[in-house]
């Protein structure tokens, strides 16, 4: 069954890098108008050093730190939301106006207040995963029965038992939805934040000043290395959700 789900992707994306390097070579597309898959993958193994800088510089330090500063404030701010209907009417809307915010509009703000290092990256995703992971486990922890807290208060539940053994179990899909959406936000952050101001690494700095010079197969190696450590990311979550929320019926496949 696990053959057969990785099995089908695998053959399809095969297919379809043989017929991208099969459209290029017989149209004899120029490179920096689209490279060959062959192209990418020789300035993949040109550069190894180049992409492992810019990962470190964009992944590790911005996108991962950003993402675990902004998920832990998400949760930590709707364990508070979800005491008090104050704060719910009050911050939910504004979270849900700050989420609408373009980050090309706030990247350069962040930009200048932090620095032109990744400390203003991950600045940016922290705005920009804080309020998907808020809204989220809000939702969740709200995702209770009448009758389930009722029974819970039964049997003598204090309100801090009755979090830790009803509200936050059932929030826990709602959560990692949460935290499958920032890994995604994440890496987008990060990457579109160097574009307004970024040291001399850094994978938003290396698409930027690549497409300058014209190197498209570069341009697409680094495309290539993001999008690998986003779906490995995306992938991580889904492992550890699946692990944790096995119990729940959108596991039982």
């Amino acid at each position: 069954m696990r053959t057969g789900a990785w099995l089908a992707p695998a053959l399809f994306g095969l297919t379809l890098l043989v017929l991208w390097e099969g459209v290029v070579r017989l149209f004899d597309i120029p490179t920096v108008i689209l490279p060959a898959p062959s192209q990418i993958a020789g300035a993949i193994a040109a550069n190894p050093p180049v992409l492992w800088a810019d990962f470190v510089q964009t992944v590790l330090k911005g996108a991962l730190t950003g993402w675990l500063i902004g998920c832990a404030a998400g949760v930590l701010a709707a364990l508070l939301v979800a005491r008090s209907d104050f704060l719910r009417r009050g911050l939910l809307p504004v979270g849900n106006f700050v989420a609408a915010l373009p980050i090309v509009g706030t990247a350069p703000i962040l930009v200048m207040w932090f620095g032109f290092g990744w400390e203003s990256k991950a600045a940016v995703v922290v705005v920009m995963v804080f309020f998907p992971v808020l809204v989220n486990t809000v939702a969740g922890l709200a995702d209770t029965g009448a009758m389930q807290r009722d029974l819970m208060r039964t049997y003598g539940a204090a309100p801090r038992q009755e979090l830790r053994y009803l509200r936050i179990p059932s929030a826990l899909p709602f959560v990692f939805n949460g935290l499958k959406i920032a890994t995604t936000l994440a890496l987008i952050g990060a990457i579109v934040a160097e574009f307004f101001g970024s040291p001399t690494q850094g994978m938003g700095f290396r698409i930027s000043t690549e497409v300058g010079r014209l190197n498209l197969p570069m341009v697409w190696a680094t495309i290539v290395v993001a999008a690998l450590a986003g779906s490995l990311s995306y992938g991580g979550v889904a492992l550890l959700e699946r692990r944790l929320t096995f119990w729940h019926p959108s596991q039982r496949h």
